[in-house]
């Protein structure tokens, strides 16, 4: 008998996060599943770690399945680094992230707890998936994606990722008969015109709330962006060594 894969799940919405449980149930169809994710909300924490505070990690029953679960103080990177080190005590066959509540394409990878997570384990020689869904209400339906997700998830497992490689993955938020299929894209070109609002709280201290508007640069029609936006399930292979490898040689140049 073949032995399952085992398959490490995290995300950066937190343990009860719905998003989270709907990708539990799809990968207890796969493999052996180990959950470690966040104890709170950890979105937009990028690829932080905690250096300057104690870290916790206990057991947790979320639900009746076959998984087993632990509950982390830390951000998604440390769930990995905590999952890899002190609880597995080995390396997973794969590492799964998500599903997260809320896009992931373009420049929102850098931002990403979700990704962020997925790049740890690939730092780690782990193949990993971030899977997000274009859709930011807490009981966001993701029932329209779970077959997608878990055609994805196998086909990693079958042919496994260049070392140096993990997956983003965006899910429009779609009726399952309204998406079109997966297309393989690259990021666009994009970024965030953020918008400062500046309050005052009742004793006169000032804050702010911080929001912002998404500006697309890129209009080709090989991104993410445009995938998302046509129907289709976009699929990025993110590379985590950001050398810019073609400026290498103009700074060479350079009277240093």
């Amino acid at each position: 008998m073949q032995e399952k894969p085992l398959i490490l799940v995290t995300n950066d919405d937190g343990i009860t996060a719905p998003g989270l449980r709907a990708l539990i149930k799809i990968m207890n169809k796969i493999g052996d599943v180990v959950v470690v994710a966040p104890d709170s909300p950890q979105s937009g924490m990028g690829h932080a770690i905690t250096i300057d505070n104690v870290l916790h990690c206990n057991p947790i029953t979320i639900d009746h399945g076959p998984q087993l679960e632990y509950t982390c103080s830390g951000t998604p990177a440390d769930c990995v680094k905590m999952a890899v080190s002190e609880i597995l005590n080995k390396k997973p066959d794969l590492c799964v992230s998500g599903i997260n509540h809320g896009p992931n394409s373009s420049i929102n990878v850098i931002y990403s707890g979700t990704m962020s997570a997925a790049v740890e384990a690939g730092t780690e020689g782990i193949p990993a998936i971030g899977f997000s869904l274009l859709d930011f209400k807490w009981h966001a339906d993701f029932k329209p994606c779970e077959e997608f997700v878990k055609r994805i998830t196998l086909n990693t497992l079958l042919n496994g990722l260049p070392e140096g490689i993990v997956l983003n993955v965006n899910i429009p938020n779609f009726k399952k008969k309204d998406i079109k299929g997966v297309k393989i894209c690259r990021q666009a070109n994009g970024y965030w015109k953020e918008v400062f609002d500046k309050r005052k709280s009742p004793f006169g201290k000032e804050y702010y709330w911080l929001s912002g508007e998404f500006i697309n640069k890129d209009k080709g029609q090989d991104t993410d962006i445009y995938a998302l936006e046509n129907g289709y399930i976009s699929m990025v292979p993110v590379q985590f060594d950001m050398t810019a490898h073609h400026m290498i040689q103009k700074l060479n140049s350079w009277e240093l």
